[in-house]
């Protein structure tokens, strides 16, 4: 008799790779100041460390198009927790190591924001391939957990430094670092099914001759500049805007986002059989275009955390969504569209906010003139939507 596969362990093992990037993407930067005062590495050094994170992680992007499925989902995604557990216990021991300091660092952060990018390429396509019957509202949930994995790292890590102090964070570094390492283990016991069969899939060049692909990569684009523009800046949003301290600044601003964002996430889970996702996407874009304006336009400070804080409602949805809707519009896609995919967030994560900065600098420091700008990328996503259901209605007539 053939034992049943249980794929509640493969979902388990991916929500706990969600918690994993989160880890990697959230931790690093609460220990900015701290590596300024205890190894003296001046701030322009500093702010190279998260954009070395998503420039790696975007280059395993690329690299993935081509090797994920030429290795196997299983072997990749272990690859994935043992490099992203290794990066965190490096970081806690290479700075003292090495002359330099910051060499050592970088050395960690390279490594774990590695198996970050394969995170991101692999645990979508590996929950699509399960036979699950809700694959919208299974494919939201997942990805809800990376915000639970952010809210819970800057929580945690306050709650530790508050009780043991800042000093002991290499303690608390080895302790998240379990987190990836355990997981590598339910990775390599797991079901893990192929997206589609050998030879079946469309290949690089034929998707990227199919336009409809094209009108995909905007929408993730979209969905990610949407999401890391107010995600990167709410906690200096909230402290200026609101006047509060940087502490409370923190938890005000991104722990809020990210609640709400994880909120959105569950909530289409739980109800997405009876919901239109298009029109799920079109509303929360438009939203988000109204978090924007409310936050940049706002004259009272409540309102305009308000517009910060709803904003991770209203971007909850994209992300998870496009990936949806590019499967339900190339279902041969494969491997290389995910990639692709994962590729174009990143790029829309990693651009947009520092355009807001620069635009917010040429505005003499102004932040809201920064987010007004902002607000064309959730406006750009609605219209590609619009575009996206035209083309629809025409293939159905």
């Amino acid at each position: 008799m053939t034992k049943q596969k249980n794929y509640k362990k493969t979902l388990i093992a991916c929500y706990l790779g969600f918690v994993t990037q989160a880890i990697s993407a959230n931790f690093a930067p609460l220990l900015f100041l701290t590596f300024r005062s205890t190894y003296g590495i001046t701030l322009d050094k500093i702010a190279m460390i998260p954009l070395v994170f998503y420039l790696t992680q975007l280059l395993v992007d690329l690299a993935a198009t081509k090797f994920a499925d030429k290795l196997g989902y299983r072997a990749c995604v272990v690859t994935s927790q043992v490099l992203s557990a290794l990066g965190l216990f490096l970081m806690a021991i290479l700075p003292d190591i090495f002359p330099s300091p910051f060499i050592g660092i970088l050395i960690s952060v390279v490594l774990y924001a590695i198996g970050s990018g394969l995170i991101e390429v692999l645990v979508s396509p590996i929950v699509e391939a399960c036979p699950f019957e809700n694959k919208d509202g299974m494919m939201s949930l997942l990805h809800s957990f990376y915000c639970w994995g952010a809210m819970g790292v800057i929580l945690g890590s306050t709650l530790f430094f508050s009780i043991f102090g800042i000093e002991n964070w290499k303690i608390l570094t080895f302790i998240w670092a379990l987190i990836p390492l355990c997981n590598t283990f339910n990775f390599i016991n797991c079901p893990i099914e192929r997206l589609i069969e050998d030879g079946k899939s469309m290949g690089i060049r034929r998707l990227l001759k199919t336009p409809i692909f094209w009108l995909m990569i905007v929408l993730m684009v979209c969905s990610g500049a949407s999401e890391a523009t107010m995600a990167q800046w709410a906690s200096a949003f909230t402290e200026s805007a609101v006047g509060v301290s940087k502490a409370v600044g923190d938890l005000a601003g991104p722990c809020l986002f990210a609640m709400f964002m994880g909120i959105a996430r569950v909530i289409y889970g739980r109800f997405s059989e009876k919901l239109d996702l298009t029109k799920v996407m079109l509303f929360c874009g438009m939203l988000c275009a109204g978090c924007y304006l409310l936050a940049s336009l706002s004259r009272l400070p409540f309102l305009g955390l308000a517009g910060c804080a709803l904003c991770g409602l209203a971007v909850g949805i994209m992300w998870p969504g496009s990936i949806s809707i590019s499967s339900k519009h190339c279902p041969l896609g494969g491997t290389a569209m995910f990639a692709f995919l994962a590729l174009a967030g990143d790029l829309g994560a990693m651009t947009s906010p520092a355009m807001v900065g620069s635009i917010s600098h040429a505005a003499g420091g102004d932040l809201k003139t920064g987010l007004l700008a902002g607000t064309a990328f959730p406006i750009i996503l609605v219209i590609a939507l619009i575009i996206l259901r035209g083309t629809k209605k025409r293939q159905n007539t």
